[in-house]
């Protein structure tokens, strides 16, 4: 991790007092001057918030959240003057993070905008979910005035004390690089090293401008930004052909072979070279939880979600049982092996990161990217569907929840029959922190269908900002969210910016009366939240602005007839279904994760601790 300090003083030759170096991490991309250069721009466009604005634009980030301070006023003047640039302001800054998270999950990149310390502390929860997810977020902050670094000057929206590193050090350990930007002369260098940064690393990076330099036109801004060419990451080749003929050598020999895809799959972008060695090789495909969305699940040998205790109906069984399995990307934390539940040894386990290749208890090979592992080792697999035939032999499908009285109150795994109908190739799924995990892990997702959730930092609320930002992301598709009431609560805001920028998302809002999964974990009263009459609130938000439905449903037969509401008469509005359901109505899934959780959090010490 990097951070570049330009020196102290704002735009003028005179004197120059520096407080850091630059940075000296530029090794790993290049920018490359190969086609021929526009001519100069005006002195208008010469400024580095024009520069700044049109490198967002270069890199896909067409849409800028943000919550305006006085510190970043100026700045946000020079975005909007950007043709391709579109800012979007929102509620509050914690949202405007999780948008840009949502966003980047799309688009592959995004970028948020907000105010010196207030502002940026506030995102900064948003922040850390994105670096724990891999997915490059540009943070920019608008700072102080040049003048005032290195004054002993006291300013408002800091802590009252006359250093303004406070934020800078609280975003180093969640951005892969922090740029602060007080002097024209290095600005050019830092913005582009940061954004150049954040591609590489897909991590999120930290940007702080000084609010006076904005608008100020000086030559390192005055061509159009050259498009990056960012440096490809090779493997290395001696590297790489050990690798795969050891891999090889080892599921060679074996019986019955799986292959599960973790949620690195997508950082290494390894989805296709995952497919094709599974088209190669006729091993079974499962996923990970979080890396469900990254594997097609309309392939032809896909046997479902791998997650221990709590998988898909016989999927664990097939791959704790296998005497050879190669996992590609995976994490293993508590969450996702169930209380460190899984059964799986590590003398069977072929495990591929981003660029390195670990193979039972034998050798490790670095250097090794993942996508050109993959593509190698499907040359050199012998064709082997034993596995996924016994899978088929024996493989019951998992029965439909019995149909009920269409008037009685309704259950959630009636609302998840109705909403898998729902789903196409034009649909997007945002599954909440909660049951919402569980339940949407059994969706069978159609050929282009979209799945998000946030399974590392699972923070609370993150799916209202994080819908925000995917469907604006991703107009081709309807964002189909679903919300527990505690996580709603927490970030409900911004509902209001997805009906101003017209977004067409549906969201089932789950009324359960709190927060569920913390009750499967340890329950107590502080797991029961006020009730909110939610359609009202959502209503009050609309304010005959824009275009909004809402229904509350209590039954089946009002549910089946909301969803026809909103995917036909409504089909261009946000729409907001409360789905009212028993407070003890959960997944068999979520009662024994939570069960073994729980055993994990309530381990006793070691001895001796």
């Amino acid at each position: 991790m990097d951070t570049g300090i330009a020196s102290v003083d704002a735009c003028k030759a005179t004197t120059c007092n520096d407080v850091g170096s630059r940075p000296q991490n530029g090794a790993g991309y290049a920018i490359k001057n190969s086609a021929p250069v526009p001519a100069s721009l005006n002195s208008a466009n010469s400024t580095l918030g024009s520069h700044l604005a049109r490198r967002l634009v270069q890199i896909g980030a067409t849409d800028v959240f943000s919550v305006p301070g006085d510190f970043n006023l100026t700045l946000l003047d020079h975005l909007i003057a950007e043709p391709g640039l579109n800012v979007i302001g929102c509620c509050n800054e914690l949202n405007a993070g999780y948008a840009a998270d949502g966003y980047a999950r799309s688009r592959g990149v995004g970028a948020a905008v907000v105010t010196f310390t207030v502002g940026g502390l506030s995102i900064l929860n948003a922040i850390a979910g994105a670096y724990s997810e891999d997915l490059p977020v540009i943070c920019i902050v608008g700072g102080p005035n040049s003048n005032d670094y290195g004054t002993n000057r006291i300013l408002h929206h800091t802590i009252g004390l006359p250093d303004f590193t406070q934020e800078l050090r609280c975003f180093q350990p969640v951005t892969c690089y922090q740029a602060v930007v007080n002097n024209l002369e290095d600005a050019h260098e830092l913005i582009d090293t940061a954004i150049s940064t954040a591609l590489k690393e897909s991590k999120p990076v930290y940007i702080s401008i000084s609010c006076n330099l904005v608008a100020i036109p000086h030559p390192t801004f005055s061509r159009e930004p050259v498009t990056f060419s960012l440096a490809p990451k090779m493997s290395n080749q001696m590297g790489l052909e050990a690798a795969v003929a050891a891999a090889a050598e080892f599921l060679n020999k074996a019986v019955k072979p799986v292959l599960v895809g973790g949620p690195k799959l997508r950082v290494a972008n390894a989805c296709d070279a995952l497919v094709e060695l599974a088209d190669a090789c006729g091993y079974p495909l499962a996923v990970m939880p979080s890396a469900k969305g990254l594997v097609p699940e309309h392939h032809r040998r896909f046997i479902g979600t791998y997650w221990g205790a709590v998988s898909t109906t016989f999927c664990a069984e097939f791959v704790e049982s296998a005497d050879a399995y190669l996992f590609a990307g995976p994490i293993f934390n508590d969450y996702s092996s169930v209380g460190y539940s899984l059964l799986l040894k590590k003398e069977k386990a072929i495990i591929v990161q981003p660029d390195r290749v670990v193979i039972a208890n034998g050798p490790t090979f670095g250097c090794v990217l993942m996508k050109d592992f993959l593509r190698a080792l499907a040359k050199r697999l012998d064709f082997n569907a034993t596995a996924y035939d016994n899978y088929f032999r024996i493989y019951v499908p998992e029965g439909k929840p019995p149909n009920g009285n269409p008037k009685e109150p309704l259950k959630v795994n009636r609302m998840f029959f109705h909403i898998q109908n729902m789903l196409s190739g034009e649909s997007a799924v945002i599954a909440e922190t909660g049951d919402s995990w569980f339940n949407c892990q059994k969706l069978k997702l159609p050929e282009g269908c979209g799945y998000e959730f946030q399974m590392q930092y699972g923070s609370i609320g993150w799916s209202v900002g994080a819908t925000l930002g995917y469907a604006q992301a991703a107009k081709d598709k309807r964002v189909i969210a679903c919300i527990g009431d505690g996580s709603f609560q927490m970030t409900a805001q911004d509902v209001s910016t997805m009906i101003r920028c017209g977004q067409r998302t549906i969201i089932f809002l789950i009324n359960n009366g709190g927060y569920t999964i913390e009750v499967e974990i340890h329950d107590g009263p502080y797991n029961i939240i006020k009730n909110w009459d939610y359609t009202g609130l959502v209503d009050a938000i609309f304010n005959d602005e824009g275009k909004c439905w809402t229904a509350k449903v209590f039954n089946e037969e009002q549910l089946i007839e909301a969803i026809q509401t909103a995917t036909e008469a409504k089909k261009d509005c946000l729409c907001f279904i409360e789905v009212i359901v028993h407070k003890d109505d959960t997944s068999k899934e979520l009662l024994l994760w939570g069960s073994r959780v729980s055993a994990a959090n309530s381990r006793p010490p070691n001895h001796g601790q």
